[in-house]
């Protein structure tokens, strides 16, 4: 909720700088997220005096100007054609930041004249978007004064409004409950009723008074839609609202002060009656905000003879809508169901300033006041004569009382206020107040639909009294929490879930039973997952694995054009019947192209290695230590035998991974290739309690590392991973990497043998390595892969 101090005190009689107003709001309850404070960008800007204007001797758009600041002269160089002897402008001098482009003025010289000054324009200090000339300030005001104290500078401020304070969507709402917590007084509104002159032409009938219980009109002919005054305009621009034509910016003016809002129809476009209705199935409405919406049955319009004008509540259509060229208008005030008006706004995906009031709450008894104030405002900066009114429905009964126990503010807030003060608070925000034995019987205003109860008075109270007198002994402490909300595994999940899910896959949740000839492909098949009572006849077994529901997916999919795609799900799996035989999982699966054709590389389809990678990102956000794994080539028979693997944690699998078998996909009509992990997050290792403690700083090498490149003749059976481990342990202080970067088992290499070449990178931490030293290393690296796994090094 946007709005001006000086829009505040239209309604609010305060002395009160702006400071104590933005505070006093957060302590109400209505939480100040901004203020734009013209003045605050304009320290240093002073009231100087042109003493003297004379044509510049080498420019014939300048002139050179005598300048009077209130402390001596200067000299300032200008080029509006404004700039003339006698006149008062707003003047910076050398340091100040010129709010338009955030630099602060140096002293220069213009074709040959210096210049110590700068004469602003509205725009150079963000006031305005007039540059055609400076400012030029009343003749009265005092020379080297603030320019602040002598400009009009209206504030703008931003408030957060709780769905329940929909009475604070209003000006008048805020200034109310400001002069009720006793930063000033809330001035009288001004509701005189308007005589109509006429019967009005256009008459109103109520079909659907549940949607629409009350709907107030009067007809107004003889308007001229011009455009409005400049302090409406400088209003509705100030909160953000554009300015169209008179007739409908008197509409949005008091739905921001008065929270009531209005609709204003062009007479001549109306057709017989006017009718609030629900909509009937096929009709449709082409709204002001360029949209056209499809109505139902549900939802509430106002129709004429020939059918929906507007959207109750929502927004109005074209058809009837207000141009320069309308010269009698309809006026609407109306109230809507709050519930219907929400579901039709969701519905259409139709936000509007009317909705977000209609839909918390709008004050059934101004509805009648509205339509009197609209009317002035029309007739005073439109012309016109007004109609009677007209009126059909009646204002739903709003009224109910509670009983008060002023000791109850003592017992819920833990402050003692007097019940003369609590009788005061209530009657400034709207509330009657009467005796009623030991207690205050109030009856809540209309505009306040959200007290319902006793505690609701007692929050009033205590919210304009003033929280910070709530003694600070009276405030409940919370109980620390002993136990964590989340267990170790439920933690686990949501971060493997997010990790897969960042790595670009899709979570899907399948159905926890496949059928019987699938569940054979993966391991399953037995007679004890089979269901006594299917669902359905192809879901009557239970999964063996995730990754026959995930496939089948990805053939779907792929048979509806999306071939390339990437799936994932956690969830159980079963082995047989009993509760240890269900296993916990995270299983996944891609397929088509990983990297798509770039001009640097072609098209790369998923491999065993992309399967890989997703699997061991899982473990590594589990907290599973990834540098003590052990990858084998071994996994079940649903994988393709030498483009897969396990990840293991001693004898303990924790995960499979790799191209998934030609057989599998091939009964599963889905074309591969098609690769996928399976993780089992019941044998993951507790996860290590992170130390509280800050991290020790890192103690970077300031020495070069040294890289040394090997190639060993291996015997096929041996793993890379074998390779690597026993180089590390050659030396486990100097060598801090070592990775495969060659293998070979082509023409010059024995039969059952393989060339495998890795690179070892040592780092010192003391001193640089001689090439004895980095020989010596090199020496035990050779020896311990020698010793691990019987190769030799090649020549």
């Amino acid at each position: 909720m946007k709005f001006t101090l000086s829009w505040l005190k239209d309604h609010l009689d305060t002395t009160a700088q702006l400071s104590e107003i933005l505070e006093r709001l957060t302590m109400l309850g209505l939480e100040v997220e901004g203020v734009d404070d013209p003045a605050s960008a304009l320290t240093g800007f002073i009231v100087g005096h042109v003493v003297e204007a004379n044509q510049h001797p080498n420019a014939d758009r300048l002139r050179v100007c005598k300048v009077d600041t209130g402390k001596g002269t200067i000299q300032v160089v200008c080029g509006a054609p404004n700039a003339r002897t006698g006149i008062k402008v707003a003047l910076a001098l050398p340091g100040t930041v010129i709010p338009a482009n955030g630099e602060a003025l140096k002293k220069g010289a213009i074709r040959g004249q210096e210049s110590q000054g700068m004469m602003c324009s509205n725009r150079e200090l963000k006031l305005g978007e007039d540059h055609d000339g400076i400012i030029e300030l009343d003749a009265s005001a005092p020379v080297g004064a603030p320019l602040v104290s002598v400009l009009s500078l209206d504030p703008m401020i931003e408030i957060a409004i709780t769905p329940n304070r929909a009475d604070c969507l209003g000006v008048r709402g805020i200034a109310r409950d400001l002069a009720a917590a006793g930063l000033g007084s809330l001035k009288p509104l001004e509701t005189l009723h308007v005589p109509g002159k006429f019967k009005s032409p256009i008459d109103v009938r109520i079909d659907a008074s549940h949607a629409c219980p009350l709907f107030i009109g009067r007809y107004i002919r003889g308007v001229k839609n011009g455009e409005s005054p400049k302090w409406l305009k400088d209003r509705l621009t100030a909160i953000g609202l554009r300015p169209i034509s008179a007739l409908v910016d008197v509409t949005n003016y008091i739905t921001f002060d008065l929270a009531r809002p209005l609709h204003v129809f062009d007479a001549a476009k109306v057709k017989g009656t006017i009718h609030p209705r629900l909509a009937k199935a096929g009709e449709t409405l082409e709204a002001l905000n360029g949209k056209t919406y499809a109505l139902d049955q549900e939802m509430t319009v106002i129709a004429d003879d020939h059918g929906p004008e507007a959207l109750g509540g929502v927004i109005g259509g074209v058809r009837s809508g207000c141009t320069e060229a309308t010269t009698d208008v309809f006026v609407e005030s109306a109230l809507f169901d709050s519930i219907r008006t929400a579901n039709t706004g969701r519905k259409l995906q139709a936000d509007s300033d009317a909705r977000y009031r209609f839909e918390r709450h709008v004050d059934p008894e101004f509805a009648q006041v509205g339509m009197e104030i609209a009317t002035r405002m029309i007739l005073d900066l439109c012309g016109g004569e007004a109609s009677e009114l007209v009126i059909a429905g009646s204002v739903p009964d709003w009224k109910k009382s509670f009983v008060l126990r002023p000791e109850r503010v003592a017992q819920h807030g833990g402050i003692h206020i007097v019940k003369e003060a609590i009788e005061r608070i209530l009657m400034g925000l709207g509330c009657t107040v009467a005796e009623h034995g030991n207690g205050i019987l109030v009856s809540p205003p209309s505009w306040r639909a959200d007290i319902g109860a006793e505690h609701d008075l007692v929050e009033e109270v205590i919210r304009v009294y003033g929280y910070d007198h709530v003694p600070a002994a009276s405030v409940p402490k919370l109980s620390a929490i002993t136990t964590p909300v989340l267990t170790q595994g439920q933690k686990r999940r949501s971060l493997v879930r997010r990790t897969l899910a960042g790595r670009g896959m899709n979570e899907c949740v399948t159905w926890s039973f496949m059928p019987k000839t699938l569940s054979s492909l993966f391991g399953g098949g037995a007679d004890q997952l089979t269901l006594a009572n299917p669902i359905s006849s192809d879901l009557d077994q239970m999964r063996p694995s995730l990754l026959g529901n995930l496939v089948q997916a990805l053939g779907r999919n792929a048979d509806r054009g999306t071939p390339d795609l990437a799936l994932f799900e956690i969830g159980p799996q079963y082995a047989g019947t009993k509760p240890e035989d269900q296993a916990s999982m995270a299983s996944g699966v891609r397929a088509g192209v990983m990297v798509e054709r770039n001009w640097a590389a072609p098209s790369r389809a998923v491999d065993a290695f992309d399967a890989k990678a997703d699997a061991l990102a899982a473990l590594s956000i589990a907290q599973v230590p990834t540098d003590n794994l052990q990858i084998e080539a071994e996994a079940p028979g649903w994988y393709h035998p030498g483009r897969s693997g396990s990840l293991k944690l001693g004898p303990k699998v924790l995960a499979w991974f790799g191209e998934l078998h030609p057989r599998v996909l091939k009964a599963l009509d889905v074309k591969g290739p098609v690769v996928g992990f399976e993780l089992f997050l019941d044998n993951l290792p507790p996860a290590k309690v992170r130390p509280t403690k800050a991290r020790p700083a890192l103690k970077a090498s300031p020495f070069q590392a040294v890289v040394r490149d090997f190639a060993f003749l291996v015997d096929r059976a041996v793993t890379a991973q074998a390779l690597i481990k026993a180089a590390r342990s050659a030396d486990k202080i100097l060598i801090v990497g070592a990775q495969v970067f060659d293998l070979y088992e082509g023409k010059g290499v024995e039969e059952g043998k393989k060339s495998l070449a890795i690179a070892v990178t040592l780092l010192p931490t003391e001193r640089t390595l001689t090439d004895a030293e980095i020989e010596a290393v090199a020496a035990k690296v050779v020896d311990a892969v020698t010793k691990a796994t019987g190769a030799t090094l090649r020549g």
